[in-house]
């Protein structure tokens, strides 16, 4: 399985450092910050998809 280009071993060295720098108690914090980022880029990238589209028209 590759994700992003990136074997199981080189995700799981890099979930090992993000506990290390941040601990166990603030990945949860991390991870739905991370969600929410990529949710709003998404609309706000249909929303300019769909601007443009309208413009065409």
């Amino acid at each position: 399985m590759r994700i992003f280009g990136l074997g199981m071993q080189e995700l799981l060295v890099i979930l090992l450092v993000c506990l290390l720098i941040f601990g166990v108690a603030k990945l949860p914090e991390i991870g739905r910050a991370l969600g929410r980022t990529i949710k709003e880029f998404k609309k706000s990238m249909k929303e300019i998809n769909s601007e443009e589209d309208e413009e065409k028209k």
